[in-house]
């Protein structure tokens, strides 16, 4: 059979897809085309991975069929958690390509759309030793099962991972379970179920994504209200939502609400065993940073971990890390100089703690961005991790 004849018998085969011109021209493109050997650049990659996901998804319980509704969640950097510039632009960018077809609406991440679409669309970057790997997932909504899943290799060159306004201000790595959930939701494949957990949360993750807009564009009051509905929702108890709370209500003074918020964050990431703050100390020293405007607050996070370790009756182990900047006894040594400094400061707060705190250093070993730019990019590289132990142990 001739590559057109083919082509006639795909359309025929699914006459209320995209159509017949549309899926020769996709179906020439396959064929002449040959994989790329390694890592695209970046706007390549999306166009790339956005393509096989609706080619993927035509045959696929009629997903194309008439004028279909996608809601795309905003796309994550999958080790760390946070929107970035370049997650923003991998968002614009689909969704461009997905309104090309002139089949597909992509809806915002609004909760009055989940009710309209028929598919959700999460995305994620990962970093890869050859840069980034992308991963884009098409779910229903409906049954909760991924309909279709692309893949695609990026350069490291234009990507910029500068987290948005929200996720540079934040105290805390921004990872708990719902994330975890979208993160291996991106990388699912077809014909499985998406995270469960994810899922019945994304109605209140709406509302945390407005919230979250709000506060990037510095409108911290109205973003205070938002995430103070979440907080209130059923489905709304999440590190995002708590941490949302704690830096808008900082940013408008309201120092009672925020230590009250922290002392929330703090003790939601001990119950869950996930929590890592992002102390910025100066270069090579336990010093931490001089500007109030950075480490200000940091003796109240300090005050609240260690009340609410304490209230916990937990024991755990204070883990230091540094990015990948120096060698590698360097930062062996830094690390576990910091872990030290941060049991002791904790033990002066609350003294019980002193028998129930361990330090231990990591040096560069558990990096999570790997950049070595010590910047804002590499700051979650630089973080202390309290870690939950059996008290039993010590």
């Amino acid at each position: 059979m001739s590559f057109r004849s083919l082509a006639r018998a795909w359309s025929r085969l699914w006459p209320s897809t995209l159509g017949a011109i549309a899926i020769t021209a996709v179906l020439a493109g396959c064929a002449n085309a040959p994989k790329p050997a390694g890592p695209l650049p970046f706007d390549t990659a999306i166009d790339s991975a956005t393509d096989a996901l609706l080619q993927q998804a035509q045959p696929m319980g009629g997903f194309l069929a008439g004028k279909r509704s996608v809601v795309l969640d905003p796309s994550l950097d999958a080790g760390t958690g946070q929107q970035t510039a370049a997650t923003q632009h991998l968002d614009q960018a689909v969704a461009d390509r997905i309104r090309r077809s002139d089949k597909i609406d992509v809806l915002p991440f609004e909760a009055s759309n989940l009710s309209k679409a028929q598919a959700l669309l999460v995305g994620t970057l990962a970093a890869a030793p050859e840069g980034f790997r992308l991963n884009l997932a098409l779910v229903d909504l409906k049954s909760g099962a991924v309909q279709a899943q692309s893949s695609a290799l990026v350069r490291k060159d234009g990507v910029d991972m500068r987290p948005l306004a929200y996720y540079r201000d934040s105290p805390v790595l921004i990872r708990d379970k719902v994330i975890d959930g979208y993160v291996r939701t991106s990388s699912t494949p077809a014909g499985q179920q998406a995270d469960a957990l994810y899922l019945a949360r994304i109605s209140a993750a709406t509302v945390i994504n407005d919230a979250t807009a709000l506060y990037n564009a510095a409108r911290y009051r109205e973003a205070l209200g938002q995430y103070r509905s979440a907080l209130a929702s059923p489905a709304g108890d999440q590190i995002r939502a708590l941490t949302g709370v704690y830096l808008s209500a900082a940013k408008l003074g309201q120092t009672a609400e925020a230590e009250e918020a922290f002392a929330r964050l703090a003790a939601f990431g001990l119950a869950y065993n996930n929590l890592s703050i992002k102390f910025l100390f100066s270069p090579g020293s336990t010093e931490f940073w001089s500007d109030p405007k950075v480490s200000g607050a940091y003796g109240m996070w300090l005050r609240q971990l260690a009340r609410q370790a304490s209230l916990a009756k937990v024991c755990m182990d204070v883990v230091g890390h540094t990015s990948k900047t120096g060698t590698e006894a360097a930062n062996d040594t830094l690390s576990m100089k910091r872990a030290l400094f941060i049991k002791q400061r904790l033990a002066t707060e609350s003294p019980d703690l002193a028998r129930r705190t361990t330090a231990q250093g990591m040096g560069s070993r558990q990096t999570i961005v790997g950049s070595g730019t010590d910047d804002v990019v590499d700051a979650p590289d630089r973080r202390v991790e309290f870690t939950i132990v059996d008290c039993a142990a010590r």
